[in-house]
């Protein structure tokens, strides 16, 4: 495993020290763990989401024919 050092405030050493401690962790667990989450986080925002993944929450939120998007019925009249 790899070292790093790095200057922080006392106020975060401090807010670092406490937080660790209501887990039961280390301190370098808790740096590793949020490095990992940001790295994550910023690689997911980095990847366009998909059309279903923008509108997951409103699928199966209304009702109608489950043939819509395949059914040429269900256009007749539409658009005119």
């Amino acid at each position: 495993m790899g070292t790093i050092s790095l200057k922080i405030p006392e106020t975060l050493v401090a807010e670092l020290a406490a937080a660790a401690s209501r887990r039961g962790v280390s301190k370098s667990v808790l740096v590793r763990e949020a490095i990992r989450s940001f790295l994550l986080a910023e690689e997911a925002s980095a990847r366009p989401e998909s059309a279903l993944s923008q509108v997951a929450d409103l699928v199966g939120a209304f009702s109608g024919p489950a043939d819509l998007s395949a059914a040429r019925k269900h256009m007749d009249g539409f658009g005119e």
